[in-house]
């Protein structure tokens, strides 16, 4: 089978280096030497990308890169040793370490210290199959995140710097997620919604339920939306809206979105915002998401 390659905006992301700057290591430190596809375009390997976390992590603790560039060789080694088999936990202890997973973030969190928040994920990413790590770690902590910032405890700042890093970690879990199947879902946020953890979230679920997930992202225009659906021609749509503006915001905006859309084509909406107008939501006749039972009538 063929290794897996990435474009150099999709490695960015999945390491935390921004594009230029890999460019930059590449150049001056002969950092990575990537291959090129027909076209010209640079594409990195899994190898690469945990490189790239490993300089970027050496660099986030004030390692200077002409430095960290000298370590190339041991790191190159240690990414060639297997890593040790994971011990035979008991149900017990594997119930109990996503609770101290989540409390090392939070601590991370109220330090400032994003690069041991980014090593803890890595470790709940390398410990638990993907939809466990989403479920028992990414999803509370992000909950346990925006908790604290609501009640004074974490700065905006703090509230980000996990943020940022969870994201990193779910687009991660997408990129080696099932991508076939026969249903097809259009999944994006609400015309004015910048937070999209959820609606990752989301598509990393139905992906591992069978369904083939086209991913819009935040702050999707209505006319967009509707020429997406009529292109692609999914099964269903899934709209995420956290941010609450009031029902009567809420209201205008799913009814613009639901006017974009051919009539008859099954409608969910996700999200805080949504939760909160449930009322709304009944009256227009879209399907509200409130349960874990409700991913099984959404793929199904």
């Amino acid at each position: 089978m063929a290794e897996r390659t990435y474009r150099i905006h999709i490695a960015a992301e999945l390491s935390g280096v921004r594009v230029e700057l890999i460019r930059a290591w590449e150049r001056r430190y002969g950092v990575l030497v990537p291959e090129r596809t027909p076209a010209g375009y640079r594409v990195y390997t899994d190898r690469d990308v945990a490189l790239l976390r490993r300089l970027k992590a050496l660099t986030d603790e004030g390692v200077a890169i002409s430095e960290a560039a000298k370590l190339l060789p041991q790191l190159r080694a240690e990414l060639d040793v297997p890593p040790p088999p994971v011990p035979d936990r008991s149900e017990e202890r594997l119930g109990a370490r996503p609770e101290e997973w989540r409390a090392e973030v939070m601590a991370a969190a109220e330090a400032y210290d994003q690069p041991r928040v980014a090593r803890v994920l890595d470790e709940v990413l390398a410990a638990l199959p993907p939809l466990k790590a989403f479920e028992d770690v990414l999803v509370p902590v992000q909950r346990e995140v925006g908790d604290a910032w609501h009640a004074g405890a974490l700065s905006v700042a703090q509230e980000h710097l996990v943020t940022q890093v969870v994201r990193e970690r779910l687009v991660s879990l997408l990129h080696g997620a099932p991508r076939g199947g026969r249903r097809h879902a259009v999944l994006a946020c609400f015309p004015d919604e910048e937070h999209e953890i959820g609606l990752l979230g989301a598509a990393l679920r139905l992906r591992y339920a069978g369904m083939r997930v086209t991913l819009l992202g935040q702050r999707v225009p209505a006319h967009d939306l509707s020429e997406t659906v009529a292109r692609a021609k999914p099964d269903v749509v899934g709209l995420s809206a956290v941010m609450n503006r009031g029902a009567t915001v809420f209201e205008d905006v799913l009814t613009r979105l639901q006017g974009a859309l051919p009539k008859g084509l099954p409608l969910w909406v996700g999200g805080p915002a949504a939760q909160a107008h449930a009322d709304v939501c009944a009256r227009l006749g879209v399907r509200l998401f409130t349960h874990e039972d409700d991913w099984a009538r959404l793929a199904g």
